[in-house]
């Protein structure tokens, strides 16, 4: 059970269904903490911390595993292996949306929908493609990174959690920030924003909901509008009234309840 132990998998609730909540960058699986009663009656969930962040070893990251979000769609394949869970609801924040649409193209049936809050097919801009980053905007991104890591987090926190600079939930992503190793943070956040999966979008057939903040720094709302369109299988959109691109975390009134609908919506229904 190597790949269980390496990301701190735990599972909680008393449910039949399995349901796997995937955290985005910076974060940890504490993040869905407002999430998690609302489920354990109806579902068996799986928390894991994607490698690098969370309380994972550094000393287990692979530079070459991960320097495309393949390595990490083979992670949470391995997770539901080792489990031995043959079908999931995947909900998956910000990067682990894109994560988890590469792994349900590997094993269209191992998962029956995904759930993708606040996801992106591509960050960076292109020809007929709105992304919401320049490449000059990302590479001083790298370079303010590299320079003093520390004074990156203290910029970068606020200007992705949104809203009240004294809240608990800037706190706390502050604090998953500043425990990634650097050169690691360096390069997850470069892997994630030259991702590009674009391409896969219509070999996806499995059900995709879409839950979009309208005010997201890191995801402009026409992003989610692609996803509709260029999906394969069927799809559904979902814009909430909340600041910011951890809105699970600092908007949870809004947040919890639309993806509790998503998690139990058909669409047939």
């Amino acid at each position: 059970m190597a790949t269980i132990k390496a990301h701190n998998v735990n599972i909680v609730g008393s449910g039949e269904q399995h349901l796997v909540l995937a955290p985005g960058f910076g974060t940890d699986q504490s993040f869905w903490r407002y999430l998690v009663p609302h489920l354990m009656d109806d579902y068996r969930v799986i928390l894991f911390d994607q490698m690098g962040g969370g309380t994972t070893n550094p000393d287990y990251y692979d530079f070459d595993r991960y320097s495309t979000l393949d390595g990490h769609a083979l992670d949470v394949l391995a997770i539901l292996e080792e489990l031995g869970i043959e079908s999931c609801i995947y909900v998956g924040h910000s990067v682990s949306g894109a994560v988890g649409a590469i792994a349900s193209v590997y094993r269209p049936h191992r998962f029956q929908k995904l759930v993708m809050l606040g996801a992106s097919p591509r960050y960076l801009n292109d020809v007929d493609y709105y992304g919401g980053f320049d490449q000059e905007d990302i590479d001083q991104l790298f370079e303010a990174m590299r320079v003093n890591y520390i004074t990156w987090c203290s910029g970068f926190a606020p200007l992705m959690v949104g809203g009240d600079l004294n809240s608990v939930a800037l706190q706390e992503y502050s604090r998953t920030l500043f425990n990634i190793r650097p050169d690691i943070a360096l390069s997850l956040i470069t892997t994630i924003f030259q991702s590009d999966i674009r391409h896969l979008l219509g070999h996806i057939t499995v059900p995709c909901h879409i839950i979009q903040s309208r005010n997201d720094p890191a995801v402009p709302l026409v992003v989610s509008d692609y996803l509709y369109r260029n999906l394969g299988g069927e799809s559904v959109v979902e814009l909430i009234e909340s600041e910011g691109h951890i809105p699970h975390l600092s908007s949870p009134g809004v947040a919890i309840p639309a993806i509790l609908r998503h998690i139990r919506l058909s669409m047939t229904s």
